[in-house]
């Protein structure tokens, strides 16, 4: 059963309704996608992972006619609403955090509870997978690389373990020799956070936020809104900062003074909602143009 994190303060912030064309640019298995469209508004619902497309079409069939299904990343989103004869959105959602299908599908390689090949790819058919980054990085670059993207203090003797135990090549081989480099101090395994980083360099995450966060005021017009759900510190200290800046600039005005978290009763019925943050704007200056000014980086990606 698929869950949608902080449902109702998305609906409550992006109010959808008759005749609204809202952007879910994580449909993931289609809950906040499903939602949307029941409340009247037309969904663009993209994603990076064709297979959660197929399964969130399955859930939310009922309001086909509601739905347009895409299959893109966030840098890519840029030309999505032009594709769907959209001149700009009313709203656009983003819910960072990996489905509950991915987690527990133990062939995509993201769980470390479930073993699995080392794979974290959100798109099976491209891109370097986590096996490639354990077995191939350099020590330092690995250290670098846990530490940079999961906060992870003990980095570098994790990397050193890494290094030594090579080859890995499933989750379950790699969980266990993080585990015996650094001991287990509260109910968080001890690799999570090197897991969470992996993952984030699988699908450069860091650099497909800052491509979200660049197509916001393009592709929203004025008056519309913007809600990002995170679940890393890294990403909401990301979202806080251009939030500021657009808010600074004359761009957005912050809907949410202080980060939204889940209520106590979500987290009872749904735990993994414990991490979520969320954070709101409101467009009041709208680029009109999607290109303009959009970095150089952005368009690599």
């Amino acid at each position: 059963m698929h869950v949608p994190v902080m449902l109702a303060e998305c609906l409550e912030y992006l109010a959808p309704k008759p005749g609204s064309v809202i952007l879910d640019a994580t449909c993931g298995l289609g809950g906040h996608t499903r939602a949307l469209a029941e409340a009247g508004a037309t969904v663009i619902a993209c994603d990076r992972d064709q297979e959660s497309l197929e399964i969130a079409k399955e859930n939310t069939r009922e309001f086909a006619d509601r739905i347009r299904f895409r299959k893109a990343t966030f840098a890519e989103l840029g030309r999505v609403p032009a594709a769907e004869s959209c001149i700009q959105l009313d709203g656009l959602l983003a819910d960072l955090g990996v489905s509950r299908y991915q987690l527990t599908t133990g062939e995509r390689g993201f769980s470390l509870m479930s073993d699995g090949p080392l794979d974290m790819r959100l798109d099976r058919s491209q891109g370097t997978t986590a096996a490639d980054i354990v077995n191939y990085e350099s020590e330092k670059e690995l250290a670098d690389l846990i530490y940079r993207l999961g906060e992870e203090r003990r980095s570098r003797q994790i990397a050193r373990a890494i290094v030594r135990a090579r080859p890995i090549m499933t989750t379950g081989h790699l969980a266990k020799v993080i585990e015996q480099a650094a001991s287990r101090t509260g109910k968080i395994h001890p690799a999570t956070q090197t897991f969470m980083a992996l993952r984030s360099a699988v699908n450069q995450e860091g650099e497909q936020l800052e491509a979200l966060l660049q197509w916001i005021p393009r592709l929203v017009k004025p008056g519309g809104r913007a809600v990002i759900i995170t679940f890393m510190s890294i990403e909401d200290r990301t979202v806080k900062q251009s939030f500021q800046a657009m808010a600074k600039d004359g761009v957005a005005r912050i809907l949410t003074r202080h980060v939204i978290r889940p209520a106590e009763q979500e987290i009872r019925v749904n735990p993994p909602s414990r991490s979520a943050k969320l954070r709101a704007v409101e467009i009041e200056e709208s680029y009109g143009d999607p290109g303009k000014h959009v970095s150089p980086a952005v368009r690599a990606l």
